[in-house]
């Protein structure tokens, strides 16, 4: 599946912006820009470098202005930048002809002077270098002239006013620190260095401004550098916290990314969207380095999401089936499972890995909870008994944690052996938006999936018990009452369909969300049935849209289905009616389930096709609007939009 983006968007300034392309690294660092080539997010840059792998991201190298030079003296613009008064200049893109993806790499064509130029990007895997490259495709030869635009701050933030630079010239481009960081810029072959540190005032990122955040940065150059181009020669741009060793050629470096992209397990030739997420599930997988990880017992995790979210275990656990638990990629699904579970604390397993590298933070009720549902998958899909038989007594430890209570009011209620949880200025399941002290969507007390899931964990717990010749006895029959009094209490007879959350602070909730598809999915369904049926039926009806769930009603007066304007406003409406493409794999589980019809699946998906050119080239966005034409919106690239869709798309008709 060739993924091509043509001149009626690239030279079409508003929709040009609204696609970008994403590279990474393996180490949570990645280069991401638009399709303009205008930086329309802070968090854009050539080179975003993970200090912490796979935290303490840093914007260094946040863009290269780039002119050709032609022999007649004319100076014709690739480049392009926004400024605060949304002055474009220069106008690269205007000449820009395509944007094609090799995996998940991009590559540019522009027609300018007479000439074909063609641009790559890349990144190194498991190193902070990215690597840029210009050929002369057709036409006479011609120089390049860049110049380097340097920010060296982090991510979330932007750099105001001058200073705090110091540069050092090279024989090839420069050596630049700041901020604690040093990286390195060098040009081949045979640059001219022209050095000369200025500043750009005042770029705009523009969907900052949307977001009613601080939208304007100042940039650092240290200069400029010519090169020649010529037929069957290469400007090679390299761009790193390290320089580059002796002997390094930028074809190896290609094709060594090339190879990282390729498909590592063929879904089918007739099966274009899913050979095209296996590439874009490989940007999620990470290493994790911490000084004490044994150098035989790599630490490996998933990031949430590009381009702010960090490793989450809640998001970890949901997309892993999707992204690493098959055939060849085993071995990479068992170290994240380890790595979660090595840093288990009161029965519970991180929510989120800080981005500045503090502790982890254990605020969450179902990561844990999902985290049974990805070890039954591996072992289902690898038969490792061994791996899960290792880790028994830390298992059952989480059981006895929520059973006695751990942080945050987790416990199994003794009276119905359901779990509850919840503390003010807290949101513990997946709806966790939250604004200060302002938890949108609380669902303190008994939620429908949270109980779902710890049935399932209670079930699986029995059975691995049993296996390895321990009495199961116990977990079985909590599993037996959690199951009895969730069938009692969460059906709402007069909607058709199931509470959200029970004994909450107002009672119980019925509230239409399609939290209770979970509850039909899991390996031991907790709804079955009449009951499931009625329920899927109504959830189908109501919130399923060509992109996934909506999370609220669209009769409901909260329902808030547009997603713009300041945090607070996005926040609102984040659980509150927009639309999630990862509730598609539960939903799909539980229709396949009561209706059995798998040609139902590749229809449910085909919308996906499409928008692989639509918001994040080549990957699945986070959320959705709620109401036609369903505008894609949050991160350009989720880990459990990618992973469920994928496991779906990779399931035989």
């Amino acid at each position: 599946m060739a993924l091509r983006i043509g001149p009626e968007i690239c030279r079409t300034l508003e929709s040009a912006l609204t696609r970008e392309w994403l590279v990474t690294n393996g180490l949570g660092g990645y280069a991401s820009s638009t399709v303009a080539g205008v930086n329309t997010r802070r968090y854009h840059g050539l080179l975003v470098a993970s200090i912490n792998p796979p935290v303490q991201r840093m914007v260094l190298l946040a863009a290269l202005e780039e002119w050709l030079l032609t022999p007649a003296g004319e100076a014709v613009p690739l480049a392009a930048q926004e400024y605060w008064d949304w002055t474009v200049y220069p106008q690269g893109f205007t000449q820009l002809d395509s944007l094609e993806l090799e995996g998940m790499l991009p590559v540019f064509r522009w027609t300018a002077a007479g000439r074909t130029i063609e641009k790559r990007i890349w990144m190194e895997h498991e190193t902070n270098r990215s690597v840029v490259s210009y050929r002369l495709v057709t036409g006479s030869s011609v120089s390049m002239q860049l110049r380097p635009l340097f920010a060296h701050r982090d991510y979330h933030e932007q750099r105001h006013g001058q200073g705090g630079f110091d540069m050092a010239e090279t024989s090839d481009g420069w050596i630049i620190d700041a901020e604690g960081v040093r990286s390195y810029l060098g040009v081949h072959p045979g640059p001219i260095i022209r050095s000369q540190p200025d500043w750009y005032w005042r770029v705009l990122h523009r969907a900052e401004r949307e977001r009613g955040l601080d939208d304007e940065e100042d940039l650092f150059t240290p200069g400029l550098i010519e090169a020649p181009l010529t037929q069957g020669t290469q400007v090679i741009v390299v761009a790193g916290i390290e320089p580059v060793p002796p002997g390094w050629e930028a074809a190896a470096s290609l094709q060594a990314a090339l190879a990282q992209q390729a498909v590592l397990e063929d879904p089918g030739a007739d099966n274009p969207l899913a050979c095209q997420l296996v590439r874009a599930a490989e940007q999620f997988r990470v290493a994790r380095r911490t000084p004490d990880t044994p150098p035989r017992s790599p630490q490996r995790s998933v990031i949430a999401g590009y381009h702010w979210f960090t490793d989450w275990g809640r998001d970890t656990m949901i997309s892993l089936a999707g992204l690493a638990i098959r055939p060849g990629m085993l071995w990479e699904a068992r170290a994240v499972l380890d790595t979660n579970i090595r840093f288990l604390k009161q029965g519970l397993i991180p929510n989120r890995f800080p981005d500045s590298g503090q502790p982890p933070e254990y605020d969450t009720m179902d990561a844990t909870l999902w985290m049974f549902q990805a070890l039954s998958t591996y072992l289902r899909v690898s038969g490792d008994w061994r791996f899960i038989a290792d880790r028994l007594e830390a298992l059952q430890g989480i059981i006895d944690w929520h059973v006695r209570g751990t942080r945050h009011n987790i416990r199994m209620d003794p009276q119905d052996g359901l779990l509850a949880g919840g503390e003010d200025g807290y949101a513990l399941t997946w709806m966790d938006a939250r604004v200060q002290d302002w938890v949108v969507t609380p669902r303190r007390g008994k939620p429908i999936e949270i109980n779902a899931l710890w049935y399932n964990a209670l079930r699986l717990l029995a059975d691995w018990s049993e296996r390895a010749t321990r009495s199961g006895q116990h977990f079985s029959q909590m599993a037996t009452q959690a199951r009895e009094s969730a069938r009692q209490r969460f059906w709402y007879a007069h909607g058709g369909y199931c509470y959200d959350v029970v004994d909450g602070p107002a009672g119980d909730d019925p509230s239409l969300r399609p939290n209770q598809v979970i509850a039909m999915s899991l390996a031991y369904p907790l709804i079955e049935g009449d009951q499931a049926r009625s329920a899927l039926d109504t959830v189908s009806a109501t919130l399923l849209t060509p992109y996934g769930l909506r999370t609220l009603s669209p009769d409901d007066e909260r329902y808030q289905p547009v997603y713009r304007g300041d945090q607070r406003a996005r926040d609102a409406a984040y659980h509150q009616g927009l639309v999630w493409p990862w509730l598609l794999g539960p939903y799909l589980d539980a229709y396949l389930r009561t209706q059995g019809d798998r040609a139902a699946v590749r229809r449910v998906l085909e919308p996906f096709t499409a928008h692989l050119t639509e918001a994040g080239i080549g990957t699945i966005s986070e959320i959705f609007e709620g109401e036609p034409p369903f505008r894609p919106v949050g991160c350009i690239a989720q880990a459990w939009s990618v992973g469920e869709i994928l496991r779906h798309a990779l399931t035989p008709k």
